[in-house]
């Protein structure tokens, strides 16, 4: 296949690092239970998904270091690229969105069987659509909180709220290295002003009522080994802690909503992105379908 240098124009597996199979193959085989959709819709939230083997894991840790570099002749890509956003100068938190358009590993991510039946599943088995993807990268000994968020608090230019995030561990998640921690049933709270992610992580505090404060006590932090994942929902409550440890805490965020989701803005979705307007579909180069339920036959 001739690639072009901006990998959005591929809305395809362009590798071998992910199986290529039908809808209904994808199904058979990586389809969640009716309790684990149960579990999600209840708690907000659904862990220890297995997401990635070790060769892919090694695959994707290799392009990270490539791409995290600056110099990367591929960097006027990104949508967006913080080296550090971390407001702590004694911490660090390398955080960007875009890498889909410049690797070969972090774009077929998106097509990774294991990660769009879920997804699918997960949004009352909808067609599912890229919203966009994240890199979170703690160092050792010095990485930063991300403070306590809701996602929907940062993507209220798309509407209706149709959207699930799936965050998937390039490392061993611990308390210790900063893994991410939620407050379940906090996805049926109100929708809470946004925050800076690289800033305090009680930040979000100040916009809670007394009984969403108390929630807190009953906070989970999700700890899973390396290629394993998470899924949650847009207005999930979630955060991670620093990192102290000895090991890196890198992990990818893929992000994808219904669909038949629309702009509600008149400005840029994503940087760099032509404009679509206000009510108008999100679809198109930016926006590939990653997996429709009505193929499987």
């Amino acid at each position: 296949m001739n690639l072009n240098r901006d990998l959005s124009t591929h809305h395809e597996l362009i590798g071998d690092l992910f199986p290529k199979l039908s809808a209904k193959e994808i199904w058979e085989e990586y389809r969640l239970s009716d309790e684990q959709v149960s579990f999600f819709n209840e708690y907000g939230y659904l862990a220890n998904i297995r997401i990635l083997d070790d060769s892919q894991i090694e695959k994707l840790r290799k392009e990270l270091k490539e791409i995290t570099d600056p110099s990367h002749p591929k960097n006027d890509l990104f949508y967006e690229f913080h080296s550090n956003e971390s407001d702590n100068p004694d911490t660090v938190l390398f955080h960007s969105l875009g890498h889909w358009r410049i690797s070969e590993g972090f774009h077929d991510v998106l097509w990774n069987p294991r990660f769009v039946v879920a997804a699918s599943q997960l949004l009352g088995s909808k067609a599912i659509r890229f919203w966009h993807d994240q890199l979170f990268c703690k160092p050792a000994h010095h990485g930063s909180v991300v403070a306590w968020h809701q996602d929907y608090s940062y993507w209220t230019r798309t509407t209706p709220m149709q959207h699930i995030t799936c965050w998937v561990g390039l490392d061993d998640a611990t308390s210790k290295n900063g893994c991410l921690n939620y407050i379940p049933k906090s996805h049926k709270w109100n929708l809470l002003d946004k925050i800076n992610l690289g800033g305090d992580m009680e930040s979000l505090e100040k916009f809670l009522s007394q009984e969403q404060r108390a929630a807190y006590t009953k906070k989970v932090s999700i700890e899973m080994p390396k290629g394993y994942g998470t899924f949650h929902h847009p207005m999930m409550v979630h955060g991670s802690y620093e990192n102290k440890s000895k090991i890196a805490r890198r992990a990818l965020v893929l992000n994808v909503f219904a669909d038949g989701t629309l702009s509600n803005s008149n400005d840029e979705i994503l940087s760099g992105v032509p404009k679509i307007l206000k009510g108008e579909k999100l679809e198109g180069q930016f926006y590939p379908l990653l997996f429709d339920p009505s193929d499987i036959k």
